[in-house]
Order: structure tokens, then sequence, then C-alpha cells
């Protein structure tokens, strides 16, 4: 048994107590304590959000290509850690190992990635239309940024906000989801090893409630000047709200209900392996996890039972061994997944699994890996038949639970890939280009998928969605650098007298003989 891990926020490099304690432990092994956290309330957020303030001005001033070569330092420490990082994200989330390695190597992607921009912080020269006179552009932190993750994605999205906030002179108070302090906390004295100031990444462990109050005191404060926030489109919604409320512009990435659409020309191995991937992976539980099939009728029947038997033939149990999915993160995420399930229909038809619900002794599955009474696992299910009318169709269900729709037509299709409003990831399985580029034109996702899967995506390519799924901003890559910084432009004029820009160029094109 591994040692339980005393966990608190940290503010300034330093735990800070707080009040209530809860007791975390491993979902695929409850009878693992992996933590006692004592959780901060909204003083200890507006604590972290001053004490953040307080050490921008001088992170900022640091030159940003040494801030770089932090963040490479970073990539080093996290790279040297690797497989620790990743057990600690299994036994804290119940992810599969082999999952958590490439969620470890994603931070390690993102920091060399970024270790680079920090000699790329480029401005540019413009050319002034006055003569004796220049032109410029500057990036500029933001400031101070609250970031607000969930726990599905326990350290590689939050490397997404941080890393390159860190890169670009900002503070940042962190709220990580309070069922994954562990790694939070390890993901931090990471930080604070490559030889950033603790000051500059704040750490706050609270919940919900309290993250909110806390929130509005620090906008109100005008100790924040950014946020961002991964999760639910509910929640990012209110955040929105509040941060219109003092003209801070969030970064959101929300919920998705991601359709991969079948053609009927598609490799269907090649489909059903992306769908097995996308929808069951992580137990369902991702942000462009598998949303709805969507099947042309002509293969509709063959795509079916090929995805089904490869369902019942997929391993399931202890994430540290070779499974497709592993537990629930928590109690909540496994109780909401159940309800969903009472939204199947009687028109509908449901395989992948010969029950539903609870994994357990009396509800057996077979070829379980490990002891299902020891975790909180679900049984896979796919349901046939859904339509548009249907809650499965309309709603993230965050779960291991595919929905298969079937249509007739590509406008079908494309009604059906859209119509539920959410607008992060998307697939479709074809070998005709055509197909696959009118399905980019069409479809309202922000990334999209040529026979690959709904979920995945690389350090270096933009990651965000649209409708309900977020509000346009994108993560990863050069793109993350517009929401962490913000332009200055500035004129220097040399010619020794006042310049007036548009009024005077009537003058000089009347001295060259020149009309435009």
């Amino acid at each position: 048994m591994a040692d339980v891990q005393e966990l608190s926020s940290r503010i300034d490099g330093k735990p800070i107590e707080g009040g209530r304690t809860v007791e975390l432990r491993n979902p695929a092994d409850l009878d693992d304590l992996v933590a006692r956290v004592s959780l901060g309330d909204a003083d200890t957020f507006v604590r972290a959000a001053e004490a953040a303030r307080a050490a921008q001005a001088a992170w900022a001033a640091v030159p940003a290509p040494i801030r770089g070569v932090a963040i490479g330092d970073l990539g080093r420490i996290i790279a040297n850690n690797k497989e620790a990082l990743a057990r600690l994200v299994t036994r804290e989330i119940g992810k599969p190992y082999t999952e958590a390695l490439g969620e470890v190597q994603e931070v390690i992607d993102t920091c060399v990635f970024f270790a680079s921009e920090g000699r790329r912080l480029y401005g540019q020269t413009v050319p002034s239309e006055m003569p004796d006179k220049q032109l410029f552009t500057f990036r500029e932190p933001v400031g101070t940024m609250a970031v607000i993750t969930a726990g599905n994605f326990p350290i590689a999205v939050p490397s997404w906000y941080l890393v390159p906030a860190l890169v670009a002179g900002n503070a940042a108070v962190w709220k990580p989801a309070e069922y994954a302090p562990a790694i939070a906390e390890a993901f931090v004295r990471c930080i604070e090893a490559a030889g950033i100031p603790a000051g500059v990444v704040q750490l706050v462990v609270t919940d919900g409630q309290e993250t909110a109050a806390g929130l509005e005191r620090a906008l109100e404060a005008g100790l924040l000047q950014k946020v961002g926030f991964t999760g639910s489109s509910t929640v990012g919604r209110d955040i929105a709200a509040l941060c219109g409320r003092h003209l801070v512009t969030p970064t959101l990435e929300l919920g998705g209900k991601n359709p991969l659409v079948v053609m009927p020309d598609a490799d269907l191995d090649l489909a059903v392996e992306g769908a097995l991937f996308s929808g069951f992976g992580t137990a369902g539980q991702r942000c462009t996890s598998l949303g709805v099939a969507i099947v042309h009728e002509s293969v509709h029947d063959d795509f079916l039972r090929r995805f089904t038997a490869a369902v019942e033939g997929a391993p399931v149990g202890d994430p540290f061994q070779s499974v497709l999915y592993g537990p629930m993160i928590s109690q909540k995420f496994a109780d909401g997944f159940e309800n969903w399930l009472e939204h199947i229909q009687p028109h509908h038809r449901t395989s992948g699994s010969q029950a539903l619900g609870r994994i357990t002794a009396d509800n057996p599955r077979e070829g379980f890996v490990g002891d299902p009474a020891r975790g909180i696992f679900e049984h896979p299910v796919i349901v046939d038949g859904v339509t548009a009318d249907d809650a499965l169709y309309q709603n993230e269900t965050f779960g291991p639970i595919v929905p298969v729709a079937s249509f007739d037509d590509f406008d079908e299709a494309i009604a059906l890939a859209n119509g539920h409003g959410y607008g992060l990831s998307s697939a479709i399985y074809t070998r005709d280009p055509k197909s696959a580029f009118r399905f980019r034109e069409q479809v309202s996702a922000g990334m999209v998928s040529v026979n690959n899967s709904t979920s995945g995506a690389e350090a270096h390519l933009p990651f965000g969605g649209n409708g309900k799924s977020g509000n346009g901003a994108r993560q990863s890559g050069i793109w993350m650098l517009d929401q962490v910084t913000r332009w200055q432009s500035l004129n220097w004029d040399y010619s020794g007298k006042l310049q007036k820009a548009q009024m005077d160029v009537a003058e000089i094109e009347a001295d060259l003989h020149f009309t435009i």
C-alpha cells in the first residue's frame, strides 16, 4: 500500500491548512487511501490571487528566453519522473496506466514546444504612412490568471494553460479538481523545481462553491486579468457571465457531444477501432469522447455487429493492467452516468454487455480484469436506434455509453452531427475526399478527424470548440499565446514636429504628385 499524502492549498510554496478535511480513495481500489485533503475556502482563493498578483511583475521582468529555459527544465523534470507521475494519475483517478503515460507525455511535449516560444514572442515592425516615424507591436502578459481545471486530464490540460502563461510572463492561481489534488501538488512541485519562483503559481484546493465565491471576490478586487476554465458547459456559462461583468475575457474549454460519422465507403474495421477508443477509452470520461455514432443505413447493421463484438471482447478492470478502461473517476461520476442509463427507451436496442450499471459479483462482466468489488466500475453499453429527440443524443453523458443513430443522406448526417449544439471534436470515416472536405466545411466542431478517433490531440495543434463546447478560444500551440498575451502598439515619431496620421497624408501626396 502506498503512503497516504497529506495535502492542502499552497500559497507562495507553503502549505496552507484549510477547514474541512476529506479523504480521497483510489477509484479502482477503494481500500487504497490516496490522500487526506484539507480544503481551502473563498478566502484561500483570494489570498492566492493577491500573492500571485504580487509575484507577477518580477516574473514578467525575467527575459522571455530565460523564462523559456525554465519551461525547458520543467519538461526535463517531468520526463525524468514520467512513470511516477503516470502511476499517480492512475492511482488517483483510475485512468489506465498506458493512457496516463500518454497524458504525462503531452505535458512534456507542451514544455518542449513552449520552451522555444520564449525566443519567439515576436512583435512586428509596421510601416508608417508618415515619414520619420516607426510603428511597432509587442506581446505583453495579461497579468494574473485564474486556471480552473477538471480532473479527467489532471496534468495534461493544466499544462495547456500554465506552461504558455508562464512563458508569456503571467502568474497563475490554479484550482484543480478537488478529486485530483495529489497530481496537482506534484506538478506544482515540479514547476518550483524548475526554478520558477514559488509565488508565480499558487495552488488552491477547494470545492466548486468556494471557488465560485473566491473567483467573484478576486475579480471584484481587480486581482485577475484572465480566467481559464475546463469543465462542464453549465459551469462555463456561469463563469462567462461573471467574467463579462468585469470585462475579463475567459478561455473556456467545455463539454462535447462528439459525432463520428460512418459513410457507406468506410473501412468498417478501422471505424470500429476508432469508435471503441473514442467511446470507451477513459470510461468515456473525456470531453472528446464519442458522443454519437452516426452510421449510414447501408452499413449500419454490419458496423453495429462488429462494434458490439469489439466492445464485448474488450477487457475492462484494473487500470494497471492492459484494459480498455478502468473505473469511473469517482462515485459522483458513476451516479451521473447511471442517471443517463434511465434514459434508455423501449425502442432502443442495447448491446456491448449482458448487463447495465455497476459491475459487481451479482451483476458481472465476463472477462473482467481484477476484482470489481474493490472499485467503481460500470458496464459498457451501446444504445442503437437513437434519434435527435432523445436525451441520449442531446446531452453529454460522460461515461461508457455510445448512442448510435442512422442516416440516409449526407445532409441528414450533418444535421445529426450539429443538432445537439455542441461543437468540440468530430470524426468521419470515408475513402472519398469529397465527403471528407464537405464534412469539414459543414460540421460545427472546432476539431475534425478523418479516419481517426474523436479523441486525441497533439501539443502544437489548436484545441477547442464552439457552441456549447466553448467560446471560440483555442489552446495548444501558438494559438494559446493569444489567450495569455495582449497586443501593445507603439508609434515613435522622430520628425521633430507633430505629424497627424490620416490628416496630413494629403499634403504628402500633393508633394509627391501622387494620389490614391
